[in-house]
C-alpha cells in the first residue's frame, strides 16, 4: 500500500504531481481527496475520479473567466490539464483505450486555453519533422518577453507530457529569465496518442529539427541555446547533443548512458548467457518466457514493460522490446558532445546506475550534481524536492552561459 493510494501503481503514478506544488500544480489536499475517492477502486475508478476532479476545475475556470478573473482561470486550467494527465497513465497500452484518448485531448485543450490566457498569450507552434509536425510551445522569460535571451529546449522521456514539463521545469526556467521551448517528440504525448509515432534512439535527428526552428524564433540568442532532458530525457538530451553542435549547454536529469546495459543485465539475472543477453534475437524462448512471467506477476513491472514499453516502442513482445532497447546507447557518441554538460545523480534513483559511465566517457566540459534523501531529493528526477533541482541546475547554467 502506498502513501496516498491503496494500490501501489496508483500511488506511483498519482503522486508524481507532488513535485509540481511549488509551480502551480496540484496541492496536497487535492491529492488526498482523489486518493480517498479512489479507495479500493481499479484503474477505471482511478481514471474516473481524476477526470471528475479535472472537469470540476475546468468548470470553475469557465466561471472565473466569465467574471473577468483571467489569472484564476489560467491557474485552474493548468491544474485541470495536470489532472487529466494523471487520469490516463494507468490506461497505457494497445489497443489504445478511448478513455485515454479523450483525457489526452482534454489535457491538450485545457493547456492550450491556459496558455492563451498568459501575458503575453502563448499559442502552439508546429515543428516540421519527418513528414509530421511536432507540437511545441514557446514561453517567454518572465518579465523579459521582448528581450533577446537564452532559450532552453525541454525534452521529455517515456511517459511525460508537455503539461508535466511545464510544471517540472518551464515555470522555474522562465522565472530565472530563460525563454523556453517545450515539445512532444516521436513516441511522446500527442505524437504517441494522436499520431501513433514511436520512440526513436537517434534523438540527435529530432533535436536538429527543433534547433532549426529555434533559430528562427524572435528574441532568442542563437549562441545560448540549451537542451535539457529529464527521466529518459536524461539519455535523449545527451544523445541529441552528441549530434547537434549548435547547443551552448546540455542538462541530463539524470545522466544516462542508455538502456542497453540495463536490459542486458536484467536478461542475465533471468538466466540468459551474457552473449545472448547482448543479442535479444538469439535469446532462447524459454528464457524470454521466464522473463515475461516475472514481468506479468508484478503489476508495476507489467505496466512499465508491457503497457508502456511495448506501446511506446511500437513492438508486440518482449523480444522486440529488448532488441529495440539495444539502440538506446551512448556507446561511441558520448565523446562527440562538445557543449558543457551537466548530469544529475539522485542517490536512490535506479536510472542513475550509468551516470558515472557517461560522465567518464564524455570529453566536453562536464559536471555532476548529486542529490540525497537527506535533502528530500533522493528519488527519481528529485521529485520530492524539485525546486532544489531547479535552483542548482539553473545556477550551473547561469554560470556556464556567463
Amino acid at each position: 500500500m502506498g502513501a496516498f493510494f491503496k494500490d501501489d501503481l496508483h500511488d506511483r503514478l498519482g503522486t508524481w504531481g507532488l513535485g509540481y506544488m511549488p509551480y502551480g500544480g496540484l496541492d496536497h489536499g487535492e491529492l488526498l481527496a482523489v486518493a480517498e475517492a479512489v479507495g479500493d477502486g481499479d484503474d477505471g475508478v482511478y481514471h474516473e475520479v481524476w477526470v471528475d476532479a479535472a472537469d470540476r476545475l475546468r468548470e470553475e475556470a469557465d466561471a472565473a473567466l466569465a467574471k473577468g478573473h483571467r489569472g484564476s482561470a489560467r491557474e485552474l486550467l493548468l491544474r485541470a490539464s495536470g489532472f487529466y494527465v494523471s487520469s490516463y497513465r494507468p490506461l497505457f497500452g494497445t489497443p489504445v483505450d478511448p478513455r485515454l484518448e479523450a483525457a489526452q485531448r482534454n489535457q491538450v485543450e485545457t493547456f492550450d486555453q491556459a496558455m492563451g490566457l498568459s501575458d503575453p498569450p502563448v499559442t502552439p507552434i508546429s515543428i516540421p519533422f519527418d513528414g509530421l509536425s511536432l507540437p511545441a510551445y514557446v514561453l517567454p522569460a518572465e518579465g523579459h518577453a521582448s528581450e533577446v535571451r537564452p532559450l532552453i529546449i525541454l525534452t521529455n522521456g517515456y511517459d511525460g507530457t508537455i503539461t508535466d514539463m511545464y510544471f517540472a521545469s518551464a515555470v522555474a526556467a522562465t522565472r530565472r529569465g530563460y525563454h523556453v521551448l517545450m515539445f512532444d517528440g516521436p513516441g511522446q504525448g500527442s505524437m504517441l496518442v494522436r499520431d501513433g509515432t514511436h520512440l526513436r534512439a537517434d534523438w540527435e535527428v529530432v533535436i536538429r529539427a527543433v534547433v532549426d526552428v529555434s533559430l528562427t524564433l524572435p528574441n532568442v540568442d542563437p549562441d545560448r541555446i540549451v537542451l535539457s532532458g529529464w527521466s529518459l530525457g536524461g539519455y535523449l538530451a545527451p544523445r541529441g547533443a552528441s549530434g547537434e553542435h549548435r547547443l551552448a549547454a546540455c542538462i541530463a536529469d539524470p545522466g544516462q548512458f542508455g538502456m542497453r546495459d540495463g536490459v542486458t543485465a536484467y536478461a542475465i539475472r533471468m538466466g540468459a548467457p551474457p552473449e545472448a543477453a547482448r543479442d535479444p534475437a538469439s535469446l532462447d524462448q524459454a528464457i524470454l518466457d521466464r522473463m515475461q512471467q516475472q514481468i506479468d506477476s508484478d503489476r508495476i513491472q507489467h505496466w512499465t514493460f508491457v503497457q508502456r514499453g511495448f506501446w511506446v516502442h511500437g513492438v508486440p513482445d518482449l523480444r522486440g522490446y529488448l532488441a529495440g532497447a539495444m539502440d538506446f546507447s551512448m556507446d561511441g557518441r558520448a565523446n562527440l558532445i562538445q557543449c558543457p554538460t551537466l548530469l544529475t545523480l539522485a542517490e536512490n534513483d535506479p536510472l542513475t546506475a550509468s551516470t558515472q559511465q557517461i560522465y567518464d566517457a564524455m570529453t566536453c566540459p562536464k559536471a555532476i550534481i548529486r542529490f540525497t534523501e537527506r535533502e528530500g531529493a533522493g528519488g527519481h528526477c528529485e521529485m520530492g524536492n524539485r525546486s532544489l533541482l531547479n535552483r542548482r541546475t539553473f545556477d550551473w547554467l547561469d554560470e556556464t552561459l556567463g
